[in-house]
Order: C-alpha cells, then sequence, then structure tokens
C-alpha cells in the first residue's frame, strides 16, 4: 500500500482510476433518482434534484483535478498542458467546492424547517459565505504564495464542518431511529474531517507559513501573481514535493465524493418530521 500512494505515478494512476468509479456512481445515482422520482415529496423533489446537479458538478470537478493534480502555490503539476496552470485550477476547484457547500446547506435547511430546528436553519445559512470568503483566502494565497491564505482557508472549512456536526447532533433525537443511520454517518465524516484538518491539513500550512516567513520569502503582488499563475506549470514527478499533498488529495478526491453522492439520497426529513 505504502508503494501505491508513495510512488507519484502510481497514486496518479489510483486517483484516476476512483474518478472513473465516481462518475460511474454519479451515474448510478442520477438512475436511482429517476426511478423514485414519484416516491419523493414535490417540495423536496425540486431541491433534492439541485443537489443531485450539484454533486455532478463536484464529481466533475474532482474528476478534472484527479486527471491533472497541481499544487497550487509551488506552480507544480504532473501534466504539461495549459489545463495544468493554476488559474484554471483553481477556478474548477471554486466551483466544486462552492457546489458542494451548497449540497450541504440545501439539505440542512431541509432537516432544520422539517424537524423545526432553528440552529440547524441559521448554520445552512451561514455555509455558503463562509465558504465565499474561505474561497476568496485560497485565491488569495494561490496567487501571491502566501500560505496564511491557505491556513484561514482551511480553518474556516473546519469551522463549517463544526457547525455541520453540532447541527446534526442538535437533530438527532428528532429523526426517526431506522433514519439515524444516515446522520450516524455524517457524524462520524465530520469528526474526521474536523480531526484530520486540525491535525494535519491547517498545521501543514501553518508551518509552511512560518518557514517563509523566517526564510525572508519575497511574496508575490496580485497582479504578478496573476501573470504568474497563467504560465506553464513546473512538472515533477518528484515524492519529495507531493507526499505532503497526496493524503488530502486521495481523501478528498474519494470520501468526500462519495458523500457528495450521497445527499441526494439522504432520508426525507419533511416526511419524518411529519410523520412523528
Amino acid at each position: 500500500m505504502q508503494n501505491i500512494f508513495y510512488d507519484v505515478t502510481n497514486w496518479w494512476n489510483f486517483l484516476g482510476a476512483i474518478s472513473l468509479i465516481n462518475i460511474g456512481l454519479w451515474l448510478g445515482s442520477l438512475a436511482l433518482f429517476v426511478k423514485k422520482k414519484k416516491r419523493i415529496d414535490s417540495d423536496i423533489y425540486v431541491w433534492r434534484r439541485l443537489i443531485l446537479v450539484l454533486s455532478g458538478f463536484y464529481v466533475a470537478g474532482c474528476a478534472f483535478r484527479s486527471f491533472l493534480p497541481r499544487i497550487d502555490l509551488e506552480r507544480v503539476c504532473l501534466v504539461n498542458s495549459w489545463l495544468s496552470n493554476m488559474l484554471v485550477g483553481r477556478s474548477v476547484a471554486t466551483v466544486a467546492e462552492l457546489c458542494f457547500v451548497a449540497q450541504c446547506a440545501i439539505l440542512l435547511r431541509e432537516a432544520g424547517v422539517g424537524m423545526g430546528d432553528r440552529p440547524s436553519i441559521l448554520v445552512s445559512y451561514l455555509l455558503i459565505p463562509m465558504i465565499v470568503i474561505a474561497e476568496l483566502f485560497s485565491w488569495y494565497a494561490m496567487l501571491t504564495t502566501r500560505y496564511i491564505g491557505s491556513v484561514v482557508e482551511e480553518s474556516l472549512w473546519t469551522l463549517c464542518g463544526i457547525l455541520l456536526i453540532a447541527s446534526f447532533i442538535s437533530l438527532w433525537p428528532k429523526v426517526r431511529r431506522q433514519h439515524r443511520w444516515f446522520m450516524n454517518v455524517m457524524i462520524l465524516f465530520g469528526i474526521g474531517f474536523v480531526f484530520f484538518m486540525t491535525t494535519v491539513d491547517v498545521p501543514m500550512y501553518w508551518e509552511r507559513w512560518q518557514a517563509d516567513s523566517a526564510a525572508g520569502v519575497i511574496y508575490l503582488t496580485i497582479s504578478q501573481g496573476i501573470l504568474d499563475a497563467i504560465r506553464q506549470c513546473h512538472v515533477s514527478f518528484d515524492i519529495k514535493k507531493w507526499y505532503e499533498e497526496i493524503p488530502w488529495m486521495t481523501l478528498y478526491f474519494s470520501v468526500a465524493v462519495w458523500v457528495s453522492i450521497s445527499l441526494t439520497h439522504a432520508p426525507n426529513y419533511k416526511q419524518i418530521s411529519n410523520s412523528r
């Protein structure tokens, strides 16, 4: 297993295979959604259909990034193509990530309204603005090569994860026992996400920021960063450049995608609430 994930070519092939599987899973999700259309409450159907479409964009975005991996601030990639430049890659990532958080916000609002949980409704309205701000910091980091932007971005994602866990816990007692399995899975995923972010991801970017500050690195201006990001990236299969990126990319392009696909088929919380 170590040889798979710590040989860049093998890891890249693994990401590609996972992406093809994910596309197949999304198509299966689409077929299942169409099949059970008549059994979905009409008010819920419109929003679940939107969640399915948003999931499709997220799956496509993650597949694109899996086939064309890159490290933004270092301007490193695996494929010599204009599609691998940082501006294109960051744009794709931004759209995909906004789609993912929109899925979460829609479903959380549905559950909050359906079960009369006001804190969950409030959180559902906070998620998208928080991630819009996170994306702005991500762009700032990518353009200027300042890791402090990545620290803020990932910290905001972590905060969103904490708020989602709190919302799930608040909703849990109101959910029918036979439907709690989904909430349990989401809570476990949220806890795993927050644990990874606080012990691996955020500290990694903070250490890079500290190291650059100590070394007196000269950063780019926004205008310089735009010109630099458009240029051809540096192709490298050196494991030393990728080994810290491999864990989060692997989880991002696999587990997070599976969560995105599953959200379309979450229990109908409005229906659950009305039948209690």
